[in-house]
């Protein structure tokens, strides 16, 4: 007898979401493709999700939660660096190479206009990040550089071009210089 795992299952959904989220958007997710990602049965989703509201806030939840261990990571580069415009520059040219995790962070945003259930999870990122670069600058320009940092991204994944490393450290250096 095979052994019944609830919360794998549901994982097991929720992560297939998040991956859904990056290939098609929010606005393409449907339990059906999500069913056959998780390779589970259609029934199962509806099950754990009854909305695809309910089923896409989780997945966002769930890439939230990624995205906090991810700016930690961020936060104990800063720590030890000396130019924090070169340190952050080259953190968000690495974070950039990840176009799926790129694309998870602006379905948030895009997610969080429409659905206003869904701003804390998006103002949560924005501000841990503005936290980060404000232990290390004055508040109001850590503030200024995140928005500049959400710019990039969205610019970014539109051009799909690389990104002038010179010109981003520039830029936040101008930026955290207060």
């Amino acid at each position: 007898m095979t052994k019944r795992d609830p919360e794998g299952r549901r994982r097991k959904i929720v992560e297939a979401a998040g991956q859904l989220i990056a290939e098609v958007g929010v606005a393409g997710l449907t339990h059906r493709l999500v069913a056959a990602r998780a390779g589970v049965p259609l029934g199962a989703t509806t099950y754990y999700f009854t909305s695809l509201d309910d089923l896409s806030a989780a997945a966002l939840r769930h890439l939230t939660e990624q995205t906090t261990a991810e700016l930690d990571a961020w936060a104990a580069a800063l720590d030890t660096s000396a130019d924090v415009p070169a340190t952050l520059a080259g953190l968000m040219a690495d974070y950039l190479t990840d176009r799926g995790q790129a694309l998870l962070d602006t379905e948030l945003y895009v997610a969080a206009a429409r659905r206003p259930e869904l701003r804390p999870l998006a103002k949560e990122w924005g501000d841990r990040l503005t936290g980060i670069i404000a232990a290390r600058a004055d508040p109001a320009a850590a503030r200024a550089a995140v928005v500049f940092l959400d710019g990039v991204l969205v610019h970014a994944l539109a051009r799909d071009e690389p990104l002038d490393l010179p010109e981003l450290t520039a830029s936040l250096s101008k930026l955290l210089s207060g």
